[in-house]
């Protein structure tokens, strides 16, 4: 049986006067592999911070098992100025029980792992994404028996999304894993908690995948509101018998009175849970209604930064209606290309054609356009206490609790205020204007589930154009209808959706393990091969056996990602042996191979 690594008991913490969770107790387990959910502001990265001893609880207990290793992941990722990738690594392994060879191999696994090419690089000129990578990779340098995480995924593009992915499947650690991004939930997790007051005790766990964990969730949700239903009739009955006046001269009548204050305090509570599920931000994009067939063509574009061509020849055409979804790596171009379309920059080459009067917003990334000094009320109605929405005048408190901010933020700068507040109001600027080119720039970065599906829905709902950058791939797959690829190369290619591109992602990799493994031409001169006749029948089986084995061990992935397998202990372990049997499998056969295709070259 799965011993506890690490729970805690009846926790309770407030900020600036505020509960953000009272009574919680939860567990983690040797082999959870767990995704943390809730909205913004329920306190998911208060409570990994006492999970990891950062921070103490106002009441209750935490407790981490003896000899447990632990390691924590911040979600902003910080390092010294002076430290290079390779000093942060040798620095994290020091305090480990290894000799000093052991160390050094650590740190190489560790390189290697997250794909730094310069172990000399100063940490602090990596960008957001590989400041990241090295966060993670520093962790996993200590073997850690469990990985803390807060929103790793938020600074990582696509292609560090599904490289964390594998390194958290592949795993022999438990993890807790703080993420909005439900494909992640889906394909790395196995277990799901939501940090939310509509649970009593605060917290809410389905053992299974993000799927699993939505069924569950509605079921709990129905049986609250048929409690409360429930309790509503019995209080009814109670208040009427109160309302007559009994006196407690009896121990019958004192012990009925005390039943209708708990039953009456109970119904308030699940009444005060239901509130809480009830409240969502509205948002709605509105477009001009413009029918004008070409909103915009782009021909033959190209453009370079900092002496690097970022793409060329690129031909693109927006019209009312369609859903272009941008993807690539971390400086590809994505967001140059967002600023080529409004026309804040010229490109080198090639020409963009705009239809007259056109009127295209823009959603940034950097959130440049916040006033970090302004008041939230100063950003949400620059000019007054009243903003124009759909060309009726609204209040700005009533304007703020539609983006679920509370009367009394309204006086607070911006600059105080969480990521995903500042993007909330970013929203509601874009909902004052209505638009004919959406152009939007990471808009998925720092919000909750539920606004990501109000997100969703209003993206879909916009008749006009819409450029999307986003690393939410489930928002990606679903909305877009277009997916324009950046590569590393400078080339890029347009595909059906986003499922369309990690299948063809998938064929690259595999094409190019199987080019690195096999050399391009053989040596001029080459000694005679000294194989066997069974070695060289092997020898010509062994690509096809390679080959084989691989498909053997994505499926080994995809089986644990079976919510049967998932929700079933025996079977998850019985699933990992046999992941690890065929990884070793692969590795042998690559092994092999070298042998004897040194020998056929006569290398023996």
């Amino acid at each position: 049986m799965a011993e506890v690594l690490l729970s805690c008991q009846q926790i309770k913490k407030s900020m600036q006067g505020r509960v953000l969770f009272e009574g919680l107790s939860m567990g983690i387990f040797e082999g959870d592999r767990i995704g943390l959910i809730g909205p913004n502001g329920a306190g998911k990265s208060t409570l990994l911070k006492i999970l990891a001893g950062l921070e103490t609880p106002d009441d209750g207990s935490r407790s981490l098992r003896r000899d447990t290793r632990m390691s924590y992941v911040p979600q902003v990722s910080r390092f010294p100025e002076d430290m290079s990738i390779e000093d942060i690594l040798k620095e994290a392994v020091q305090s480990l029980p290894l000799d000093e060879l052991q160390k050094q191999v650590n740190v190489q696994i560790a390189l290697s792992r997250a794909g730094f090419r310069d172990p000399s690089q100063k940490a602090s000129h990596l960008s957001g994404g590989w400041k990241k990578r090295l966060d993670i990779a520093r962790s996993l340098a200590t073997e850690p028996d469990l990985l803390l995480l807060d929103e790793p995924t938020n600074h990582l593009d696509v292609e560090g999304i599904l490289w964390l992915e594998e390194l958290l499947r592949q795993g022999g650690f438990a993890f807790l894993v703080i993420t909005h991004d439900r494909f992640f939930l889906e394909r790395a997790t196995t277990a799901v908690m939501e940090l939310n007051a509509i649970y009593e005790g605060g917290l809410f766990r389905s053992d299974g995948n993000y799927e699993r964990f939505l069924i569950q969730r509605d079921e709990y949700l129905q049986a609250l509101a048929s409690q409360e239903q429930s309790l509503s009739s019995k209080v009814r009955r109670e208040t009427e018998w109160l309302q007559r006046g009994p006196k407690a001269r009896t121990t019958k009548a004192r012990a009925r009175i005390q039943e209708a204050e708990r039953l009456i305090q109970e119904l308030s509570n699940v009444r005060e849970r239901q509130s809480a599920n009830q409240r969502n931000a509205q948002i709605a994009l509105d477009d001009t209604g413009r029918k004008t067939k070409e909103l915009l063509v782009a021909k033959g574009v190209g453009k370079s930064m900092g002496g690097r061509k970022l793409f060329s020849g690129l031909n693109l055409q927006l019209r009312p209606g369609m859903r272009l979804g941008l993807i690539g790596t971390n400086g590809s171009g994505k967001t140059t290309l967002l600023k080529l379309l409004a026309g804040e920059l010229e490109p080198d080459e090639g020409t963009i054609q705009r239809a007259d009067q056109l009127q295209i917003l823009r959603f940034e990334q950097d959130r440049a356009s916040l006033d970090l000094q302004q008041t939230l009320q100063e950003a949400l109605a620059s000019e007054n206490d009243r903003v124009i929405y759909q060309g009726k005048p609204m209040h700005v408190v009533s304007w703020a609790r539609r983006f679920l901010f509370r009367d009394e933020q309204l006086g607070i700068k911006v600059g105080l205020l969480s990521g995903g507040e500042q993007a909330r109001i970013q929203l509601a600027r874009l909902m004052l204007q209505p638009a004919d080119i959406l152009l939007m720039d990471e808009p998925t970065n720092d919000l909750d589930i539920p606004t990501l599906e109000l997100l969703e829905e209003s993206l879909l709902e916009f008749q006009g154009a819409l450029v999307l950058i986003t690393h939410d791939r489930y928002i990606l797959d679903n909305v877009t209808d277009v997916v324009l690829s950046f590569e590393e190369d400078g080339s890029n290619g347009y595909f059906a959706g986003y499922t369309q591109w990690e299948s063809h992602r998938k064929s690259q990799k595999r094409v190019q393990k199987q080019t690195t493994s096999t050399p391009a031409s053989p040596p001029p001169k080459k000694k005679k091969s000294t194989l066997t006749y069974m070695e060289q029948k092997e020898f010509e089986q062994m690509e096809e056996k390679i080959m084989m084995a691989e498909e053997h061990l994505e499926a080994c992935h995809e089986r644990l990602q079976d919510p049967k397998v998932a929700s079933d202990p025996v079977k998850i372990q019985e699933s990992y042996k046999e992941m690890e049997t065929a990884q070793k499998e692969v590795e042998r056969l690559y092994a092999r191979w070298g042998e004897l295709e040194a020998k056929a070259n006569g290398e023996d």
